[in-house]
């Protein structure tokens, strides 16, 4: 062996040269290494340093596994390694917005590139980038995902849908490196989890409880006004209202006790007095609740709806909202649960 070049003494060599000769052991006698977990940069550097090896004398190579060995041994735990890593090991123990604060405040300190962000969703998880954005930008996502799984998430979308994205591939040769990367983040930011969404209930929810508060007049104007602008959104914001003359079909009958004695005496008796002077759902909202309590109460407060003689309108609505306001609590404390259209079909 005189004259080949020799790996030099291991008391000079580097932990990545001896990290590269542990790695070149294990290849050798068939280990499945997954070195395409290490960041990009380890992976270069370490196959700069197997390119580099030389003969391996047997006593350079038994020492060097003996060190790798004894630091292995004194290894207690290992942990994830990074914020992603972290993420994806607690998955379906934290909640989502935890999920999409942690990994906004990683991306804001790690300086890490948002598209390995984005490549990280799975090809079930892409499919929302498909269908939400231009097929423009959907033609560099695939460009920029391995082959597999480019061609993965193109499976999975409608074949209209796949030819459309197909051929803006044509149109994204010119694209400048800046707005790929600007095209990244965006991405990241409204697919990743990298920003919150701004509110937490849907926008039929929302419009649905300011509906609730709002007079009668208004209610009925702004749900006309939103049944002719977009029928599906109308549907969904009805559905989202809790009137008073709902409740015979969403408050249950046991229910009822449950939420009188949070309501006040005075809110009652005009809430229950102005539906029972009237016709059709408001008479029988007050009937539905008239008949669900004691009878001692139902007979006290009859006997005090005779004495409060006329109520405005204004006073009505105003107590009956209370009324409302009072169920609505009830279920947000988890008190009592209301009736959805699903369980009336069922």
């Amino acid at each position: 062996m005189t004259g080949l070049p020799t790996t030099a003494p291991r008391s000079s060599l580097s932990r990545s040269r001896k990290a590269a000769m542990v790695v070149q052991l294990l290849l050798r006698d068939g280990g499945d290494l997954p070195l395409s977990d290490l960041p990009e940069a380890a992976q270069a550097r370490l196959t700069r340093e197997l390119g580099a090896l030389n003969l391996i004398d047997r006593e350079t190579l038994h020492s060097v596994a003996r060190e790798f060995a004894t630091e292995l041994a004194d290894v207690a735990l290992t942990a994830p390694g990074s914020v992603e890593a972290a993420l994806k090991s607690l998955d379906g123990r934290i909640s989502s917005s935890t999920v999409a604060r942690l990994r906004e405040e990683a991306a804001g300190t790690s300086g890490r590139d948002p598209w390995a962000i984005v490549m990280d969703l799975s090809a079930e998880e892409m499919i929302p980038i498909t269908e939400g954005e231009s097929p423009e930008v959907a033609a560099i996502l695939l460009s920029k995902l391995p082959t597999a799984k480019a061609a993965e998430l193109l499976g999975l979308v409608p074949g209209e849908v796949a030819r459309r994205i197909a051929y803006a591939m044509s149109r994204t040769t010119t694209i400048r490196a800046d707005a790929i990367a600007r095209i990244g983040t965006g991405l990241a930011q409204q697919y990743c989890g990298a920003a919150l969404p701004a509110f937490a209930e849907t926008a039929e929810s929302r419009i649905g409880a300011i509906l609730n508060s709002s007079p009668a007049s208004t209610r009925d104007q702004v749900l006309e006004g939103l049944m002719a602008e977009d029928r599906s959104f109308g549907e969904g914001v009805r559905k989202a209202i809790f009137t008073f003359a709902d409740i015979p079909a969403r408050l249950a009958a046991l229910d009822v006790p449950k939420i009188l004695r949070d309501i006040d005496q005075a809110d009652l008796v005009r809430a229950l007095g102005a539906a029972a002077g009237t016709d059709g759902p408001l008479a029988a909202a007050a009937d539905h609740l008239l008949d669900n309590m004691s009878t001692r109460m139902a007979d006290n407060l009859r006997e005090e709806m005779g004495e409060v003689g006329t109520i405005k309108q204004s006073e009505a609505e105003a107590a009956q909202t209370a009324v409302v306001s009072a169920i609505r609590a009830a279920v947000d404390a988890g008190t009592i649960t209301l009736i959805v259209e699903e369980d009336e079909a069922a």
